[in-house]
C-alpha cells in the first residue's frame, strides 16, 4: 500500500501517493510522464532492479495521476515539480534521479532548485525520451487552429491518444504556467552530475531532434547519449529495459559516495 504525502496549504492540499522500497545509498528516484503511472512498466522494472541489488527506490504518482488526489486538470509543471521536491524531501542520502518524458524535464527542474537550495544530493541523472519544454515545444507550437481556437475559448483541448482510450486534455494553464520553466532557450544547462539520455529512434512524441538539442545544451556536464534506433516512445520492451539497467548500473558507480553505502529509510 502506498504512503500518503499531503502537499500544498489549505484548499490546495493534495494527496500525493508515495512507494518506497528501503535500501542502501545511492538511492533511485522516479519520477513518471504525462498521464504515466508509479506502477508502469519502467517504473516496476526499477523497483524489481532496487530490489535485487538491495537499494532505496523511491516512486510516486502526480495530483491527478494513479493513486494520488488532486484534479488532473488543475495540474502544471510548477504544481508537480512542487510535489516532486516535497516527495524528494524524504528521501535521504545521494539519489540517481531517473525521469521519463515529462518526468525528464521535472528531473531537470527538480536538480535545478535542489542546487540552487544548496543541496547536493542528486548525483546522477537518466533522462528517457525526455520532454523538456514540451508544453510549448512539443504542445504549442503542434497546435491547429481549430486547437488554438477551443484553447481561447474553453482553456482545453482534447487529443487522442495510442495510450489511452481517451483523450489527452491540455489546459491553457498547463500551457501559460509551462512558459515559465522553458530550459532550452538558455546558453547551457548546468546540472552538477552526470546525465543519461536514452532516446527512441521511432519516438512520435519525442523525436530523437529534440533530445538531441537537449543534450546540446548540456555544455559542461558529462552527457551519454544512446539512441535505440526501433525504439519508440515508452521504451519499455524487454530489450530496451535492459538499456535502462546498464545505465542505472553506470549512474550507481558514479554516484557512490566515497564513505560508502548509507542506509536509507
Amino acid at each position: 500500500m502506498p504512503e500518503m504525502l499531503s502537499v500544498g496549504p489549505g484548499s490546495a492540499a493534495r494527496d500525493i501517493a508515495i512507494l518506497r522500497r528501503p535500501g542502501s545509498a545511492p538511492g533511485l528516484f522516479w519520477m513518471g510522464g504525462y498521464r504515466s503511472e508509479m506502477t508502469g512498466s519502467k517504473a516496476s522494472a526499477i523497483d524489481a532492479f532496487g530490489a535485487a541489488r538491495g537499494l532505496a527506490v523511491t516512486r510516486f504518482d502526480y495530483s491527478g495521476h494513479g493513486q494520488s488526489g488532486g484534479d488532473f486538470l488543475e495540474g502544471t509543471i510548477t504544481r508537480w515539480l512542487d510535489e516532486s521536491l516535497a516527495v524528494f524531501a524524504t528521501t535521504t542520502g545521494p539519489q540517481v534521479v531517473i525521469g521519463s518524458s515529462m518526468g525528464g524535464w521535472l528531473a531537470l527542474l527538480l536538480n535545478r532548485a535542489l542546487r540552487l537550495a544548496g543541496i547536493d544530493r542528486v548525483k546522477a541523472l537518466i533522462l528517457i525520451a525526455p520532454a523538456v519544454d514540451m508544453t510549448q515545444e512539443l504542445m504549442e507550437k503542434a497546435f491547429t487552429a481549430k486547437e488554438r481556437k477551443a484553447l481561447a475559448e474553453t482553456g482545453v483541448v482534447e487529443q487522442p491518444s495510442e495510450y489511452s482510450a481517451e483523450p489527452y486534455p491540455i489546459t491553457r494553464a498547463l500551457i501559460e504556467d509551462g512558459r515559465t520553466h522553458l530550459m532550452l532557450g538558455e546558453r547551457g544547462i548546468d546540472t552538477g552530475c552526470p546525465v543519461t539520455i536514452l532516446q527512441g529512434g521511432r519516438d512520435p512524441d519525442v523525436p530523437k531532434e529534440h533530445a538531441l538539442r537537449l543534450a546540446q545544451h548540456l555544455l559542461v556536464d558529462p552527457v551519454t547519449f544512446t539512441l535505440i534506433p526501433d525504439g519508440d516512445h515508452r521504451l519499455s520492451r524487454p530489450e530496451d529495459l535492459k538499456v535502462l539497467e546498464a545505465a542505472i548500473e553506470r549512474a550507481i558507480g558514479e554516484a557512490v559516495p566515497a564513505q560508502g553505502e548509507l542506509p536509507l529509510g
